[in-house]
C-alpha cells in the first residue's frame, strides 16, 4: 500500500511570527493564509494530513473549525482535539482554549484515540489507527526537561503497537536529531528524510524541529520539505509503503 503523509504546524494559518513583534502574528485573522494552505494541500493530493497548531473556532478564525473547513474541502475525514487538558487553565482561556491538533484523512480511521502527557501545557497525543497502519501526532514542549518527560511517555504509548507506526509532529528539538537519538534507539523507529532536516523558520530554515518517524515495515518512497512560507514551519511531505510482514 502506497501513501502520502504531510505534517504542518500551520500556526492557526496566521502566517507565522512576526520577525519584528514574534507573538503579533498570532493574533491575526486567518481567511486569506487558510485558503493559500487548502490550495496548497490540494495540489500535494495527500492521504493523511497531520496538522499542529489548527485553530478550532476562535475569533481569529470566525468561529470556524480549520481542521474541519480543510477536510470539507478536500473531501475528507477529520479529528480535532485541544491541546491542553481539561484540568489545565489554558483550556479555560478565550483564545488558547481553541487550540489543537488534527489529523485529517483521504479514508475513513478504524480508532481514535486521545492522550494526553502527565507534564507540559502542550500534552496532547492524537493516536489515529488506519486499516494496517497507526500513526501517533505530537506537539512538544518548549522546555528541554519536559520534553524528555514527555519523550519517555511517548515511548511507553508507542512500544506496544501492533501494527506499523509512524510518530510524528513539532518536537520542538531545539538541538536537533541529537534529542531524539535515545527515543529512537529505545523504539527502533528511524527518521524519515536526511539528518538535521532544517524546518524552521520557513523564510530561513536553521532548526530542525519537526520529525516524521516510523517503524521497520514502513518504507518511504519519496521525501521532502516544501519551500512555502504559509507558516513559520515548513511543512514535511513523506510518500511511503507498508510492506507486508
Amino acid at each position: 500500500m502506497k501513501m502520502r503523509f504531510v505534517l504542518y504546524n500551520m500556526c492557526y494559518a496566521t502566517g507565522g511570527r512576526s520577525r519584528i513583534f514574534p507573538f503579533m502574528n498570532y493574533l491575526r485573522h486567518t481567511h486569506a493564509k487558510l485558503e493559500e494552505i487548502i490550495s496548497f494541500f490540494r495540489a500535494l493530493n495527500p492521504d493523511i494530513i497531520g496538522l499542529v497548531e489548527v485553530d478550532a473556532g476562535s475569533y481569529r478564525s470566525s468561529r470556524a473549525n480549520q481542521a474541519e473547513l480543510i477536510a470539507s474541502r478536500l473531501g475528507h475525514y477529520h479529528a480535532y482535539r485541544s491541546k491542553y487538558h481539561d484540568a489545565h487553565l489554558a483550556s479555560r482561556l478565550p483564545l488558547m482554549n481553541k487550540q489543537g491538533n488534527a489529523f485529517v484523512t483521504r479514508d475513513s480511521f478504524a480508532e481514535l484515540k486521545f492522550h494526553y502527557f502527565t507534564r507540559g501545557i502542550k500534552r496532547l497525543v492524537i493516536e489515529l489507527e488506519m486499516e494496517n497502519l497507526t500513526i501517533f501526532l505530537v506537539h512538544l514542549a518548549l522546555g528541554f526537561k519536559i520534553r524528555h518527560h514527555q519523550l519517555e511517555h511517548l515511548y511507553q504509548l508507542v512500544r506496544n503497537t501492533g501494527k506499523p507506526h509512524i510518530v510524528a509532529g513539532d518536537f520542538n528539538a531545539f538541538w536537533g536529531d541529537v534529542e531524539i537519538s535515545l527515543f529512537l534507539a529505545a523504539t527502533g523507529l528511524v527518521r524519515a528524510g536526511p539528518p538535521d532536516l532544517p524546518t524552521h523558520p520557513s523564510w530561513a530554515p536553521k532548526r530542525s524541529l519537526d520529525f516524521i518517524l516510523h517503524s521497520p515495515r514502513i518504507r518511504p518512497t519519496c521525501f521532502w520539505a516544501p519551500h512555502v512560507t504559509l507558516s513559520d514551519h515548513l511543512p514535511l511531505v513523506c510518500d511511503f509503503e507498508v510492506l507486508p510482514e
